[in-house]
Protein backbone atom coordinates (compact mmCIF):
# COMPACT_ATOMS: atom_id res chain seq x y z
CA UNK A 1 0.00 0.00 0.00
CA UNK A 2 2.83 2.39 0.78
CA UNK A 3 4.17 2.12 -2.76
CA UNK A 4 0.92 3.51 -4.19
CA UNK A 5 1.44 6.87 -2.51
CA UNK A 6 4.87 8.03 -3.52
CA UNK A 7 6.27 11.45 -2.68
CA UNK A 8 6.11 12.63 -6.30
CA UNK A 9 2.38 12.10 -6.69
CA UNK A 10 1.62 14.04 -3.52
CA UNK A 11 3.69 17.01 -4.64
CA UNK A 12 1.96 17.11 -8.04
CA UNK A 13 -1.52 17.15 -6.51
CA UNK A 14 -0.71 20.24 -4.43
CA UNK A 15 0.48 22.13 -7.52
CA UNK A 16 -2.89 21.88 -9.28
CA UNK A 17 -4.46 25.27 -9.92
CA UNK A 18 -7.67 26.10 -11.79
CA UNK A 19 -7.53 27.97 -15.07
CA UNK A 20 -8.56 31.61 -15.12
CA UNK A 21 -11.57 30.78 -17.34
CA UNK A 22 -12.85 28.28 -14.76
CA UNK A 23 -12.64 30.78 -11.92
CA UNK A 24 -14.36 33.47 -14.02
CA UNK A 25 -17.16 31.06 -15.00
CA UNK A 26 -17.82 30.06 -11.38
CA UNK A 27 -17.82 33.65 -10.16
CA UNK A 28 -20.16 34.81 -12.92
CA UNK A 29 -22.50 31.88 -12.25
CA UNK A 30 -22.62 32.60 -8.52
CA UNK A 31 -23.39 36.28 -9.18
CA UNK A 32 -26.27 35.37 -11.51
CA UNK A 33 -27.81 32.75 -9.21
CA UNK A 34 -30.71 33.89 -7.07
CA UNK A 35 -32.48 31.76 -4.43
CA UNK A 36 -36.07 32.71 -3.61
CA UNK A 37 -37.71 31.44 -0.41
CA UNK A 38 -41.48 31.04 -0.70
CA UNK A 39 -43.70 29.07 1.69
CA UNK A 40 -40.88 26.88 3.06
CA UNK A 41 -39.72 26.06 -0.48
CA UNK A 42 -36.63 27.29 -2.26
CA UNK A 43 -36.59 28.26 -5.92
CA UNK A 44 -33.37 28.84 -7.83
CA UNK A 45 -33.37 31.38 -10.63
CA UNK A 46 -30.48 32.00 -12.99
CA UNK A 47 -30.53 35.66 -14.00
CA UNK A 48 -28.66 36.03 -17.27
Amino acid sequence: MAKLYSGNSIKKSNAMEPREETVKFLLDYSKALSVINCNKKKFEALLN
